[in-house]
């Protein structure tokens, strides 16, 4: 069969997903297999939650988890689709053609914050100079935006994040989806249950 739309079931999304860029390696076009798959795309299609709207509509851009257990891939005409919950999107990019760069930009969703990491020690404390894989991930960082809050699916009701934004953070280690610029710049966008503290 030969479809042309796909409308989501409950509190789910349909993202057409962004287009792999060719990437070259010393002007060897790498095939697509060794690239990474987009995780953003534009939301083309909007389901409804039991109790509540959802916060996507259509046409925002978003950047979702590769981890995300509910992503489905899909094919529509030749272009890739994804269908995924809208929690398991990490944030509304400020443009459909978004880079890396502008994630200094996105609005989280749910509860999730948005925060740059501060940059790693350049030597121990010995005055030992260290190198890349010796530098300890940092934990901290300062909050530059907050989500809505915590959704409860049930009843519709949203749970106002605690954390503002200028908040400076200790953040567990492991957590969320960790960013990097070109220009070297450190982003993480973690749950609020995943910060440890205020400092």
């Amino acid at each position: 069969a030969n479809y042309s739309k796909v409308t989501p079931c409950g509190p789910r999304v349909v993202v057409k997903v962004a287009e792999l860029q060719a990437k070259t390696l010393g002007g060897i076009l790498l095939p697509d297999t060794s690239q990474k798959k987009p995780t953003s795309g534009d939301v083309v299609s909007v389901g409804k939650g039991k109790n509540y709207s959802l916060t996507l509509k259509e046409g925002d851009t978003v950047l979702y988890s590769k981890f995300g257990l509910g992503v489905t891939d899909v094919e529509l005409q030749g272009q890739e689709y994804a269908i995924l919950f809208e929690r398991d999107c990490i944030g509304i990019m400020p443009s459909s053609n978004s880079t890396v760069e502008d994630i200094k930009d996105i609005k989280p969703l749910g509860d999730r914050v948005l925060i740059q990491v501060d940059s790693a020690a350049e030597e121990s404390a010995g005055g030992v100079l260290l190198t890349d894989t010796a530098k300890e991930k940092p934990t901290t960082g300062s909050v530059l935006a907050v989500g809505p809050g915590k959704l409860n699916e049930e009843t519709g009701e949203v749970q106002a994040t605690k954390l503002k934004v200028g908040d400076k953070v200790s953040f567990f280690k492991w957590a969320g989806d960790a960013i990097e610029t070109p220009s070297g710049a450190a982003y993480n966008v973690v749950n609020e249950s995943d910060v440890l503290c205020k400092l």
